[in-house]
């Protein structure tokens, strides 16, 4: 199984999924350690990445997915995933794929983001990631708000996908 963490930067996506890799066994793996240095060094200018700047992004992401569910791997990947389009290319239509999104609202987003160091993605591109956002129905991700403590989310992820 595949656990999708997805939201906008800053949304806890990799603190999240680290603490329930450890909770579980499973193996943690982050969206970002697939992106370009171009595309790192793009978004630490500030400027949002377009559709096509994202598509070998994507298709990395999509083989790795592909890979792990041949060899019936468990990991957590942490992904922004913000589009229907780019969730649909890693493989949400799949079972074994468990999307789960973590919402807040924008002024605590925006002040984690405030308080976050050494990371690359600029604090400028919230409001583009919130305006880029294709939020999934309820019925196509299991619905988290951040503004819980670590534990409450952890134990709300794993009752809800059952691991």
């Amino acid at each position: 199984m595949i656990i999708l963490i997805m939201g906008v930067t800053g949304a806890g996506k990799t603190t999240i999924g680290q603490a329930l890799a450890a909770g579980t066994g499973w193996e943690f793996c982050d969206a970002d350690w697939f992106h370009s240095i171009a595309a790192k060094t793009k978004m630490s200018r500030g400027e949002a990445l377009t559709d096509a700047d994202r598509q070998p992004w994507l298709q990395s992401l999509q083989t790795a997915i592909a890979q792990w569910l041949q060899a019936e791997k468990n990991v957590i990947l942490a992904c922004s995933a913000l589009k229907a389009s780019y969730r649909n290319i890693l493989g949400d239509h799949d079972p074994r794929v468990k999307l789960v999104y973590l919402t807040g609202s924008y002024e605590l987003i925006a002040q984690r983001l405030r308080d976050r160091h050494n990371h690359f993605m600029n604090a400028n591109l919230l409001q583009s990631q919130f305006d880029t956002l294709e939020a999934p129905t309820p019925q196509e991700a299991v619905y988290i708000d951040i503004s819980q403590d670590l534990a409450a989310i952890l134990q709300q992820i794993r009752n809800s996908v059952q691991v």
